[in-house]
């Protein structure tokens, strides 16, 4: 199960780089763009959301915005892997790759991203070795260059691990996990991303351990995952919403059907409201 990683606004609004201070750049309206595909991520409408991204690409393109390109093929990426489709979220990973190879990002929060948004992207279409290196690279970069309790290291640690617990190094998984975890701890409402990597573990522990060797350590993860999922502090909104979403199909194989359909619906009726 991999967070999700998109460009915040921390990232698109580090010091532009020279190519988008030409005087020929026009630059797309960054977070207008973002806010409303946050808009159509949290009612499902992906259809929309697609087009919203295309648009602007276009957009970012004509106007010579590097960097307004690069955010929306992160989105892409992301967008992509969210509904398996893999033709074209391959393009986008290397459109980005290469942009980013061309572009004076090379030592930036963004380029991070980027390189943890196409390692998630290869992982989830079946090239999971070739995720490692960038997720390598990003985090160099991301210890380099963000504050040790930014929750984007909790994203980078988990969704690393995951890959690592797919080709069997349980030991490094397991380390990237916990640091994780310690890391949540220190951030407010991160109660869901906690649960992510509690789910995750239980994972970790059914590949390495077995099913019933590792039957007890699994139900305690899941235990805490889903406690974490209702704590009384938690906004109800799109974000949990998908999260709970996601988590629900763990709970299920791991014969937790009550929880998994308490989450299932609790999903459902954030999405309806929204």
């Amino acid at each position: 199960m991999d967070n999700h990683s998109v460009l915040k606004k921390e990232d698109y609004e580090e010091p532009q780089c020279l190519l988008n201070m030409h005087p020929e750049v026009v630059p797309i309206p960054t977070r207008r763009v973002l806010e409303k595909l946050d808009e159509y991520l949290d009612r499902r409408d992906y259809p929309s959301a697609e087009r919203h991204l295309k648009y602007w690409l276009s957009e970012a393109e004509i106007g010579k915005d590097v960097r307004g390109k690069l955010t929306v093929l992160n989105e892409q990426i992301g967008l992509y892997r969210k509904n398996g489709q893999q033709p074209e979220g391959m393009a986008a990973i290397q459109a980005a790759l290469e942009l980013l190879s061309h572009a004076d990002f090379s030592d930036s929060v963004t380029a991070a991203t980027t390189y943890i948004n196409a390692a998630t992207g290869y992982k989830a279409f079946g090239q999971t070795e070739s995720a490692i290196p960038l997720y390598e690279k990003a985090k160099e970069l991301y210890e380099k260059l963000l504050p040790d309790n930014d929750e984007r290291l909790g994203g980078l640690y988990n969704n690393m691990a995951v890959s690592l617990t797919e080709l069997g190094n349980y030991t490094a998984a397991e380390e990237l996990y916990q640091k994780a975890l310690v890391l949540m701890k220190t951030i407010p409402l991160a109660q869901g991303e906690m649960a992510v990597t509690y789910c995750n573990m239980a994972d970790l522990v059914a590949k390495h351990l077995g099913l019933e060797k590792g039957e007890a350590v699994i139900a305690e993860y899941l235990e805490t995952a889903y406690a974490l999922l209702n704590a009384s502090d938690l906004p109800q909104d799109g974000r949990h919403a998908f999260i709970c979403e996601k988590c629900a199909p763990t709970f299920s194989y791991y014969g937790f059907f009550g929880y998994a359909a308490e989450l299932q619906d609790r999903s459902r009726k954030i999405y309806e409201r929204n």
